[in-house]
């Protein structure tokens, strides 16, 4: 059985994390196979990503056992985990750097690294009662890497709240700490995240690109850099053809053509 399955329908990418009995774990061979089907979708004509799983989970986190393994191979050991971290770091930030937007579509449980996974997609739907947290602390594990992707979504406190004492939080709370975007009820999840991913991709395909960059880009810069940088993207945007036809249909009140 795979781990993923993934196909591209009118624009938008699918991708379906398939280990229900692992519980989505992000095990080696679980992060390779995101990392090849980010890459793949990055140089495709997709216009966004739905990343989703399946089972009770959408993602328990790093594979627990195969960590414990990994602790005791006489060849591993700190390497491995060094390897582990690092590779995952290469995937979540490829998660970003992929000009299509990404939509996590998280039901069950998203903890650690599957919290992790949550806050570094773009945008996300939850199914209500989806529960949250980087509860790594409750077995002596901080989680210092999901840490990362946490504290650029959601407040300081909060985020310290949730890292320290390995509480779960429900959509409610996480949806008021600006971890998700909406809570849908389990039965309209993959409607209600389609129709986002819909409305995206119906969008002009180079805006949005440029949009995504210079949005991760600026967050890095002081306001002074971040100004003169998104007013280059701004004068790329509007040299684009394609820009040039949505102005001027929008002022003769028509749809432009953009095919």
């Amino acid at each position: 059985m795979a781990l993923l399955e993934r196909h591209v329908s009118d624009g938008i990418a699918r991708i379906v994390m398939n280990a229900p009995a692992r519980l989505n774990a992000l095990s080696n061979d679980m992060l390779a196979e995101l990392n090849d089907a980010l890459n793949d979708i990055a140089e495709s004509d997709a216009r966004v990503v739905i990343l989703s799983g399946v089972g009770k989970a959408f993602c328990a986190g790093h594979d627990l056992k195969e960590m414990q393994a990994g602790r005791q191979a006489e060849d591993k050991g700190a390497a491995y985990f060094a390897s582990l971290f690092d590779r995952c770091a290469t995937m979540m930030k490829l998660v970003q750097s992929i000009p299509q937007p990404v939509i996590a579509q998280v039901h069950g449980v998203a903890v650690a690294a599957g919290c992790q996974l949550v806050a570094t997609c773009d945008l996300a739907v939850a199914a209500e009662g989806t529960r949250f947290g980087v509860n790594g602390v409750n077995i002596g594990l901080f989680c210092s890497t999901p840490m990362v992707a946490l504290t650029r979504n959601v407040p300081r406190k909060a985020a310290f709240e949730m890292l320290t004492t390995g509480r779960l939080i429900g959509t409610s709370e996480a949806k008021d700490i600006g971890l998700i975007n909406r809570a849908v009820p389990a039965e309209d999840l993959e409607a209600e995240t389609t129709a986002l991913a819909r409305t995206i991709a119906d969008k002009l395909p180079s805006a949005v690109r440029h949009g995504k960059r210079a949005f991760y880009e600026q967050a890095q810069m002081t306001t002074e850099d971040a100004y003169a940088f998104a007013g280059d993207v701004m004068v790329a945007n509007m040299l684009d053809r394609d820009t040039d036809e949505g102005i001027t249909a929008f002022l003769e009140k028509r749809k432009p053509d953009w095919a």
